[in-house]
């Protein structure tokens, strides 16, 4: 009885204490209007809670409408108040009434995690006393702004950025007279044509805020926008703008923060600034500040800026030491053409820095003399990449003691990683990738408690990998790819790392032992990469682990033999790497075939038997080289609707092609059939919405014609369909092809003259190969005018030519990247294989058909040259002493035709050239000796009986070399290779090799080197 008395007493103490705080004593004052109450309620039904939420931080406000938000009471008090404050939508989260009328004023769902769409219907608009509205950071679905929304003639606020919206904004929002607040940034979908950009600034004269980054807007900047005297922020990053910035915008009384970035066809003119302007923020990355505009002194009086970004500038550093209060600086892609003076150090609250990407237009001794950065103590961020930053890493580092991020990849530093950096204890970003740094990672970095990201990948870093790096606890990027890393490692270092969601540790000289994992190890694994790791079989938490968001695996040249196994917990996998292994093809219950995310299979240089496993339909890149796999290619293929890259090549597939390949002509970008034994007619399978880019079906068995179809392939860069039974004549139509580069008709039955209809065609035509056929007649001096790729000599920096196969996926673009063209040459009598193609390589193959006539003198124009071969053919006359004016040339091919007179002497000019082959001709005279000529074999020069060949090895003497081939040893190693491989890699180079011939012996031994050891040294042990 006492303990109930006392509760009672407790109760109505309780009671009356809320009375006291709450509006009346007998009830609760309800301030929201029931019409409104009922309009929130009916606009949350409408959409439904997502997972897709914006960081981990988002939830849904909504939630908090369905229970009271005052907690605390109980019994029969509690479901009271319960009950009235649930009525009660002022106190909902995410809204706020007015104090008087108690009208619903403010909308705020941002970051709820909403996924909807929103139509004219919905009851949003009954909200009709709504001043602010903001649902950023949501997903509505790509559905249009309704057109009601002018119904909301109080708003003053609206913010729908980084929404999902799309479509044209609606003319209706011009009506809201009494904006002071627009941001529709970040809907990549959302456009403004009708209403119009001038439309926007003449309507919203009050404007203080005008957010459109991302919109696209494809006009120019209004002048009347210099008119909007309140304007305080201005963003307008890629809008696809055009022409002249209005200049006198840079000075608005109030603006504070201006983004223009990212427009890269907006003409910026920097004005003179005014002493005192207010301006805190300016952003001109990326835009057109061309390389002649020099950033003015007067920079220096926007006293006020805290964030200055810059970019393709011409520089001069002195123009803004007066900006002491910045905070943030970035300047890329500009002209500096002053060292940065050691008044940078005056910038002493500056806490983000960065100088990426530019050029550095002075004296190399002073290009990297940053100290005056030391004294930058304030730094928080630091960005230094892509700036040819040499020599080891700065010891002025030291001193940034606040710094988090250091990023100074894609550089050329050298020696050791300091093991003083590891003192910098706040460190949460490090990417030192792609650069030169060697000696061990230091054992001190588990010091670095804090770190999230570490980069260290693409340098030449030996030794162990530290154990340590299992205390940074907070981990979630690892990558130590590419390095020369050893030693055994157990991979159970990393089960622990709770946040760890990247991780690789491919191409190194590690042994990795993965053990089994608990079943919570990886459990935020998205890529992992084990390339290269020396695993003997496919690590066992893998198949013990649910890995639900495992993304991107890479298990690449290893040494796993046997079959494929089941993968059940991977269900989020989409991007696969098994190649270069020993896998002979799946288990029956493997379910990596029914994977319905995969986009990415490869299974490249294996054992691969039987017929083509077939990969789910979503795949987009299908790889499976370089295996053993045979009979015909089954229709079922073509049910892969989504496919933009299929590698078949270098297998045993027979049988014709299917028909149904065209379905894939609004799709592949890449289709490689070659080295196989399909036989039948090529189908004329091309549509007008084809995409291909690349085709090779060489070395097969094919026959008829060279299906005009390709015509509607505007995009094709390469065709090879080199040894076939193909009987056609001279495709002249391909010539409506504008980016044709590569064409390879070898060794098939082509017939007739060569010519071009087209008075354009085959201009960017940089490799031709027709060798091998019937063509016959002169080759036309008008089909040879217009090769001008042909004419320049490419002196740049060598890049590859490749595709890109890039997931939706930063991560993995970085790991997977590129599909390398490859294709087969002859030369020098061998058979190269270039597995990558060099896109300074240039080269004509005219061999072995039934040209005849002289040597056209046009050729001298097509001075990029750097493979000429005119042999087996019937030529007649002297040869043109105007091939001389081939510098690039490396090989030159003449043997075999009806050539005579004298060698040309001017000849010996070509300093490039390793091979020259004047057999079997009737030449005459002396031969040339100057320069490399002494170095030519004397059988580059038989079958020409009136040659002085005894003089020439008599001046010659001990000069004359035998040509350079691969060692013994080399040779032996690949062994039980194809001849076809062999010939590919043995290249005897001459007096001075370059791209046509010294690339590809590295090309083709480079990247299959690993493969070959490994599989010679399985067979020894086997013996």
């Amino acid at each position: 009885m006492e303990f109930s008395s006392n509760y009672a007493i407790f109760f109505f103490i309780l009671y009356n204490l809320a009375a006291l705080f709450l509006p009346a004593s007998s009830s609760i004052k309800q301030r929201c209007r029931d019409d409104e109450r009922s309009a929130l309620l009916q606009f949350r039904e409408s959409f439904s809670s997502s997972n897709n939420c914006y960081s981990r931080s988002d939830y849904s406000k909504v939630e908090s409408w369905k229970t009271t938000r005052k907690q605390g009471f109980s019994n029969g008090l509690s479901k009271v108040l319960d009950e009235k404050i649930l009525g009660d939508c002022c106190a909902w989260e995410g809204i706020r009434c007015e104090n008087e009328s108690n009208h619903v004023i403010s909308l705020d769902l941002s970051n709820s995690c909403i996924s909807a769409s929103i139509n004219s219907n919905s009851t949003l608009f009954a909200l009709v006393h709504l001043q602010s509205l903001n649902l950023a950071y949501n997903d509505f679905r790509s559905s249009q702004i309704p057109s009601r929304i002018d119904e909301l003639s109080s708003l003053m606020y609206l913010n729908f950025s980084n929404s999902f919206f799309s479509g044209q904004i609606p003319p209706q929002l011009l009506n809201l007279s009494n904006l002071a607040s627009l941001d529709l940034s970040n809907n990549y979908g959302l456009n403004l044509q009708r209403p119009s950009f001038s439309d926007i600034v003449l309507k919203f004269t009050n404007l203080k805020q005008l957010h459109l980054s991302y919109v696209s807007i494809s006009s120019s900047v209004p002048k009347l926008l210099s008119n909007v005297l309140s304007l305080e922020s201005l963003r307008l990053a890629t809008c696809r703008l055009i022409g002249e910035f209005p200049v006198d915008v840079f000075q608005l009384p109030n603006l504070k923060i201006l983004d223009l970035s990212y427009n890269p066809y907006l003409k910026i003119e920097f004005p003179n600034f005014r002493l005192g302007r207010p301006l805190k923020s300016l952003n001109l990355f990326q835009t057109n500040t061309l390389s002649t505009t020099q950033i003015p002194a007067s920079i220096g009086n926007l006293i006020y800026m805290e964030k200055l970004q810059l970019s393709h500038c011409n520089f001069t550093p002195a123009s803004i030491e007066n900006l002491v209060h910045l905070k943030l600086l970035t300047i890329t892609g500009c002209v500096f053409t002053h060292p940065i003076p050691p008044t940078f150090s005056n910038f002493t609250k500056l806490q983000y820095l960065d100088l990426s990407n530019n050029h550095f237009n002075y004296h190399p001794s002073t290009t990297f003399s940053f100290p005056w950065l030391g004294k930058l103590t304030e730094l928080t961020q630091l960005f230094l990449n892509r700036i040819n930053m040499s020599g080891e890493i700065p010891s002025f580092l030291m001193n940034l003691t606040q710094l988090s991020h250091l990023t100074m990849h894609n550089n050329l530093l050298t020696g050791p990683i300091p093991s003083s950096l590891m003192n910098l204890t706040k460190l949460k970003h490090i990417d030192l990738s792609h650069n030169r740094l060697s000696s061990q990672i230091p054992s001190q970095i588990g010091h670095l408690t804090v770190m999230s990201h570490l980069d260290l990948s693409f340098n030449k870093l030996e030794g162990r990998i530290p154990t340590n790096l299992s205390r940074l606890n907070n981990l979630g990027n690892l990558n130590l790819r590419s390095n020369k890393l050893t030693g055994m490692l157990e991979f159970n270092i990393f089960s622990e790392l709770k946040y760890l969601h990247t991780l690789s540790l491919s191409d190194n000289h590690v042994s990795l032992v993965a053990k089994t994992m608990t079943n919570t190890s990886f459990k935020n694994i998205y890529l992992l990469g084990l390339g290269s790791c020396n695993l003997s079989e496919f690590p066992s938490f893998l198949l013990h682990n649910q890995l639900d968001k495992l993304t991107f695996l890479d298990l690449s040249s290893n040494n796993i033999h046997g079959q494929i196994p089941s993968w059940t917990g991977l269900k989020s996998l989409e991007i696969l790497n098994l190649s270069r292994n020993h896998l002979t093809g799946f288990r029956k219950d493997s379910t990596i075939l029914q994977l319905s995310r995969l986009r990415s299979l490869d299974l490249r240089y294996n054992m691969l038997q039987g017929s083509l496993p077939m990969p789910p339909s979503s795949t987009y890149f299908y790889l499976v080289s370089h295996n053993k796999i045979s009979g015909e290619l089954s229709p079922s293929v073509c049910n892969l609707n989504s496919l933009q890259t299929l590698d078949l090549s270098f297998n045993n597939f027979h049988g014709k092609l299917p028909e149904c390949l065209g379905n894939f002509s609004n799709s592949l970008l890449l289709l490689d059939l070659k080295r196989n034994s399909f036989r039948g007619t090529i189908p004329s399978m091309w549509r007008n919405d084809c995409k291909l880019k690349m085709i090779s079906m060489s070395h097969n068995q094919l026959q008829g014609r060279v299906p005009r179809s390709l015509q509607h392939c505007l995009s094709l860069e390469m065709i090879d369909f080199g040894s076939n039974q193909i009987i056609d004549v001279f495709p002249s139509w391909l010539g409506s092809l504008s980016k044709l580069k590569i064409l390879i008709l070898r060794s098939n039955g082509f017939y007739g003259r060569v010519e071009n209809l087209d008075a354009t065609g085959f201009s960017n035509l940089r490799v031709m190969d027709l060798s091998n056929n019937h063509f016959s007649r002169k080759i036309p001096s008008k089909f040879l005018h217009i090769l001008n790729a042909m004419k320049v000599r490419n002196t740049s920096r060598m890049t590859y030519m490749q595709d890109y196969m890039i997931p939706n996926s930063i991560f993995a673009f970085s790991y997977f990247g590129y599909y390398d063209y490859s294709m087969t040459l002859y030369n020098k009598g061998l058979e190269m294989n270039y597995m990558k193609i060099p896109d300074i390589l240039v080269g004509m193959d005219l061999s072995n058909n039934k040209f005849q006539g002289e040597i056209p003198d046009i050729i001298r124009n097509l001075k990029g040259l750097q493979l000429l071969n005119l042999s087996g053919n019937t030529f007649t006359g002297a040869i043109p002493s105007s091939l001389a004016d081939l510098k690039a040339l490396e090989c030159l091919d003449l043997s075999k035709n009806q050539l005579s007179g004298q060698i040309p002497m001017k000849l010996t000019e070509l300093t490039s050239l390793s091979s020259f082959d004047v057999s079997f001709n009737d030449l005459s005279g002396p031969m040339p000796q100057g320069n490399q000529f002494c170095t030519f074999e004397s059988r580059s020069y038989e079958g020409n009986p009136n040659l002085w060949v005894d003089t020439w090895t008599k001046q010659c003497g001990n000069s004359k070399l035998t040509p350079v081939f691969a060692p013994p040893s080399f040779i032996e190693e690949v062994s039980f290779e194809s001849e076809f491989q062999i010939n590919s890699i043995i290249v005897s180079m001459g007096y001075a090799s370059g791209v046509a011939v010294g690339v590809v012996a590295g090309n083709e031994f480079a990247r299959r080197k690993q493969y070959w050891f490994r599989k010679r040294f399985t067979k020894k042990n086997k013996r």
